[in-house]
């Protein structure tokens, strides 16, 4: 048995507009329920956790976790811009309290992909006006909520629009496909907007969105130190990036575009939450299909949960942060795998603390099975069943062996 650090968090996660539910003010609400959406399904009411949070946040302490990380739904809070709801601050100060109460740690996420109608139409994320106008919801939110806080995430992986925008660059579709492109330009003119101007955070361009992330990052992480009773930072999608010979190259270049200029540029903050999955392999000319017999996920992606501290080890030394594990996990309906994939991303962690890496928590994505962007309620990511017809809640194995784990700090 290894153990882990003393004070060590152990976590689950999940996001707002994932399995609150009627998340109406928001882009993806708007998409998700066009006649051509892209779309595998409409969130709908999700998993109701905006109404039913007390006996998840009880279930999750029960089951050994004693953190918690969820976002706000920014679309809840600044429905039309300028005009900040006090009842829906009150209901996430509510939630934060409950989390409390449990003993257990909130770990707050401002932004986690979904914004609101209003800000995308405008071009969201690639319009200037993005940096202040979020930084002034991140200030209305840490006045009300900072004060029972123990963690902030400004942006969850805010290099996810480059990376998503490269790897459509990478198989021939720079231009984004016609589809998309259409489907953008029918959200426009439905909520009335301007075509080619209608930009979400998983659908526009990556290239112009990254610098305003990146400022708003460090405007938001001012705004809220002062704010917030805990340590401040950000999370970052990370996979671990692998050259086959001749790919070194396309694999440099991709590196420093989707990884290393955002962790460079958090110096100096309380942390930084890598989200690791799998490896991604680049030959000379383009980025690789995963080995023939290789075991793949639900996402279609390859079971490699050693990737997780190859990450780790490059968000540490690149950001000279202290790390959290805000996001590992699988999308599988074998839960065996979910267990032998994290027993091997843990045992990659206790490696990477051996050698003196600061890392300071672990938090599996996601607490229960949830709506996937594009992909609708088929991959299962959750340790924890939901029945949607009737809301009930059935931990898997899974669960119960590692919030075991969670109870004795170690593996």
């Amino acid at each position: 048995m290894a153990n882990f650090p003393d004070g060590f968090l152990w976590g689950t996660a999940t996001a707002a507009h994932q399995v609150e539910g009627a998340n109406t003010s928001s882009d993806l609400w708007l998409m998700e329920m066009m006649a051509d959406s892209l779309f595998a399904e409409p969130s709908g009411d999700a998993c109701d956790h905006y109404h039913l949070y007390p006996r998840d946040i009880a279930l999750l302490k029960q089951l050994g976790f004693d953190t918690y990380r969820f976002s706000i739904e920014w679309a809840r809070i600044e429905p039309e811009e300028g005009f900040f709801s006090k009842a829906a601050l009150d209901h996430y100060r509510r939630m934060i309290a409950a989390c409390l109460a449990e003993g257990v740690v909130p770990m707050v996420t401002f932004h986690h992909f979904t914004a609101p109608l209003w800000f995308t139409r405008d071009g969201g994320w690639e319009n200037a006006k993005s940096v202040d106008r979020f930084a002034r919801y991140c200030e209305q939110a840490g006045r009300a909520l900072g004060d029972i806080i123990d963690y902030a995430c400004t942006i969850n992986e805010a290099n996810i629009p480059i990376m998503v925008t490269m790897m459509r660059e990478a198989v021939g579709v720079a231009g984004g496909g016609g589809r998309r492109v259409k489907a953008l330009d029918e959200a426009a003119r439905l909520c009335g907007g301007a075509p080619g101007k209608f930009s979400p955070y998983l659908s526009g361009d990556g290239h112009a969105a990254t610098p305003n992330l990146i400022a708003a990052h460090r405007k938001s992480y001012e705004v809220l130190k002062p704010l917030v009773d805990g340590p401040v930072g950000i999370t970052i999608a990370m996979n671990e990036f692998q050259a086959e010979p001749g790919g070194e190259r396309l694999r440099d270049t991709a590196n420093h575009a989707i990884n290393d200029q955002f962790l460079e540029s958090l110096k100096g903050d309380d942390f930084v939450g890598v989200q690791t999955y799998t490896r991604v392999r680049f030959g000379e000319r383009a980025v690789l299909p995963p080995p023939d017999g290789a075991e793949r996920t639900q996402m279609g992606y390859e079971f490699y949960p050693e990737a997780l501290e190859a990450c780790i080890r490059q968000a540490a030394a690149v950001s000279g942060c202290p790390v959290i594990v805000t996001e590992n996990g699988i999308g599988t309906e074998d839960d065996t795998r979910r267990i032998e994939y994290t027993r091997r991303a843990l045992e990659g962690v206790l490696r990477a603390i051996g050698d003196g890496i600061d890392v300071r928590g672990y938090i599996h994505w996601s607490m229960m099975d949830n709506y996937e962007w594009l992909e609708g309620y088929r991959p299962k990511f959750g340790l924890v069943d939901v029945d949607r017809a009737t809301q009930q809640r059935k931990p898997k194995p899974s669960a119960y062996w590692l919030g075991d784990i969670a109870k004795r700090n170690a593996l």
